[in-house]
């Protein structure tokens, strides 16, 4: 019976559960990320999510202080 349960990795992921995309940027206030990088973020290579991870900083500092 153990051979038939399957691994699943788990993915670290920068959410926070404030979902909201700026307009201006079209990037997630809680996140940073874009909804093209959100949606493929389980499916994506770790590669790929390292570069968009290395970007959040820099995306959340621009957004800092902006209004909803």
């Amino acid at each position: 019976m153990d051979e038939m349960i399957e691994y699943v990795p788990i993915v670290e992921s920068p959410c926070i559960s404030v979902c909201v995309m700026d307009a201006e940027s079209g990037w997630c206030i809680g996140c940073g990320r874009t909804l093209d990088e959100i949606c493929r973020w389980g499916e994506t290579d770790q590669t790929d999510r390292d570069t968009v991870m290395e970007e959040l900083p820099a995306r959340m500092e621009r957004l800092e202080g902006k209004p909803i």
